[in-house]
């Protein structure tokens, strides 16, 4: 989910994205068979597409033809947000939409005072919108978001009750209201209405409120809204984690959540266990698309798990997606050699990397949307460093060995990674802890300190433990401010893990009770 490259189409037509396929919130005598309409459109959240088919054969009968259609194109372009980079389903997701979109014009042409009839042709345009905002097709998307507003003030203005519509319409006149000046001057151009952010907002929760199909897409949009432009991103992440509770099969929901924890909220740990989480679900079964959802899981870990110089994990992921060989998500295959050699190299292992750049290099999909043989191109051409390399490869030996209590094999590890980049402060972070469990407090505390002065050069969790290390050495010393104020940092540091941040508020309670009892003189 990234910013960039809001043009015109995507800040006018996110309200299409938002329209529900099927009836409105309150069942007219209009709206017919509703609650099947409602159990087939769960199926196609919980991303259970092999069954979406039964469903719409026994929803239409009561409901109308016309409606079923419009879901079945749904459920294809829910599959392509599996996978946006692929085109696979393309051609099938074109045929359904444009059967669906024919169909509920013929509708609405045959009873224009039939407020269904033009709730579902907007509904039919809002599917074709939202891929042709994908696949960058601007100005074709942009004669859909017309059509889509046209249909839908018709359906409102002929029942009222509609209340699904009104999302759809709150999200135009949010997004236009939103819309930098470029896309204002497109929306002249096609003489679309402006908008107000307020109201629009405003139309959309209540759409949601009162919206009997509406939740699940409308929970979906709303966090996006609160994250890009409402800057509420404990919101956001409250609605995915909700659509992940009710619909656990579909991984979407969980991967969003993952991405804006490493994305926004820079905790890097709670991301790493938020994709071990999908994982386990795909490696269960649980999850409705488990060779995607397991490669894409592997993929991120490994690249968080590097970025916290724990390369030898990060490889494991990248090996186990190479032994899977996926087609799905694109281009995973190659962008998992890409990386092994990338990690291969920080390890000093170039022969290794050289092997995984080339086959990377020979898998690359077209179109490469990783840049993957530009990406293995330059690292062929540039070998690290072989003297930090090796460096980096001794001080994650020595973390290993502490991990099995090999003390003195940690020791000798560090102290060698150490002669080699005297200025790493993950080396020295490792080598304070080794310390501290030679009960050499001072020379730990040291370590812990110089690690907190190159802060900028530290990945995030291993600079709040420094943190929280340093303060428990202060207070063992009785320098008791200073282990406050370390312990301060660490509670509120930007991306240290939820567990450093607990143990020093802990921490931070106990020192002001033991205050508290502490008699005046």
């Amino acid at each position: 989910m990234t910013r960039g490259g809001r043009t015109l189409t995507t800040a006018l037509l996110c309200a299409a994205l938002a329209l529900p396929p099927v009836a409105a919130a309150t069942a007219t005598r209009d709206l017919r068979g509703l609650d099947g309409l409602v159990r087939a459109y769960d199926f196609i959240l919980e991303g259970r597409f092999d069954q979406v088919e039964a469903e719409l054969r026994r929803a239409c009968g009561p409901a109308p033809r016309e409606a079923c259609e419009v879901l079945a194109a749904t459920a294809i372009w829910w599959r392509i947000q599996l996978d946006p980079h692929s085109r696979a389903f393309d051609p099938e997701f074109t045929a359904a939409v444009e059967r669906a979109i024919a169909s509920t014009e013929a509708w609405a042409a045959r009873e224009p005072g039939n407020a269904e009839a033009w709730f579902y042709m907007g509904g039919a345009y809002a599917v074709r919108v939202q891929w042709r905002v994908l696949r960058d097709e601007k100005l074709s998307a942009a004669r859909d978001g017309k059509r889509i507003l046209e249909a839908l003030e018709q359906a409102v203005e002929l029942d009222p009750s509609l209340d699904d519509a009104y999302f759809a319409m709150g999200m135009y006149k949010y997004y236009a209201d939103v819309a930098p000046a470029a896309a204002r001057m497109m929306r002249f151009l096609f003489l679309l209405p402006g908008g107000d952010k307020k109201v629009g907002l405003e139309q959309m929760l209540r759409a949601r409120a009162r919206g009997r199909l509406l939740q699940g897409e409308a929970d979906y949009q709303l966090s996006i809204v609160y994250l890009w432009y409402e800057e509420q991103t404990a919101r956001a992440l409250h609605l995915l984690e909700g659509l992940h509770d009710h619909y656990p099969g579909n991984p979407v929901f969980l991967a969003q959540v993952a991405r804006i924890q490493d994305a926004y909220q820079h905790d890097i740990t709670a991301s790493i266990a938020t994709w071990r989480s999908l994982l386990a679900a795909a490696r269960e079964q649980r999850s409705n698309a488990p060779v995607l959802a397991e490669a894409q899981s592997r993929l991120e870990l490994a690249r968080l798990l590097d970025g916290l110089h724990q390369t030898d994990h990060a490889i494991e992921h990248l090996e186990a997606v190479v032994a899977l060989k996926p087609n799905a998500p694109f281009g995973a295959l190659p962008l998992a050699h890409l990386r092994l050699g990338e990690a291969r190299d920080r390890l000093g292992a170039r022969a290794e990397a050289i092997d995984a750049y080339r086959t990377a290099q020979a898998l690359a999909n077209a179109p490469d949307v990783h840049e993957i043989r530009a990406s293995a191109a330059a690292r062929l051409r540039r070998a690290p460093d072989a003297r930090r390399a090796e460096a980096y490869r001794l001080s994650l030996q020595g973390w290993r060995r502490l991990e099995q209590n090999d003390v003195a094999g940690a020791a000798a590890a560090l102290e060698r990674s150490l002669e080699l980049d005297r200025d790493d402060p993950v080396a020295r972070y490792r080598i304070g802890r080794v310390l501290e469990a030679r009960k050499e407090d001072g020379p730990a505390l040291a370590q812990f300190e110089t690690t907190i002065r190159h802060a900028k050069r530290c990945p995030a969790p291993i600079l709040g433990n420094a943190y929280l290390e340093a303060a428990r050495l202060h207070e063992r010393a009785t320098r008791r401010e200073q282990a406050i104020s370390y312990y301060r940092i660490a509670s509120t540091l930007f991306g240290a893990a939820a567990e450093t941040k607990s143990a020093a508020t802990r921490a931070l309670a106990r020192l002001r009770a033991a205050e508290s009892r502490t008699p005046r003189r």
